[in-house]
């Protein structure tokens, strides 16, 4: 099984916290970090932008990203969020088990009939 880091940027803490919170909730990850305050510089609209932003780090498996991905554009407030998933190439052998049992089952297309 292979796992990845996922993150997301979002307007504020509280945005974060209930996007990260909905996702362990519904087991699309086992685990998400705030990080409360990140500057940000960004096109956007043909302008360049800035401005302050919270990160959310959620730790999950590669199979997931796509309905993790759809959750948070489902709950997200911007047009098109930052949902970038990194692969996890290595760690803590116990803590990526932990991640496995602490994740949901994907749907599979028999489910979703």
């Amino acid at each position: 099984m292979t796992h990845v880091a996922v993150c997301v940027t979002a307007p504020s803490r509280a945005e974060a916290e209930a996007i990260g919170r909905a996702l362990v909730e519904a087991r699309l990850a086992a685990s998400v970090n705030i990080v409360p305050a990140v500057s940000s510089f960004y096109w956007w609209e043909g302008a360049l932008r800035e401005g302050d932003e919270a990160m959310l780090w959620a730790k999950t498996r590669s199979d997931l990203v796509e309905p993790l991905t759809a959750k948070v554009k489902a709950l997200h407030s911007y047009t098109c969020p930052c949902v970038i998933a990194l692969p996890i190439r290595g760690g803590n052998p116990d803590y990526l088990a932990w991640i496995d049992a602490e994740t949901a089952t994907p749907p599979t297309d028999a489910d979703k009939a």
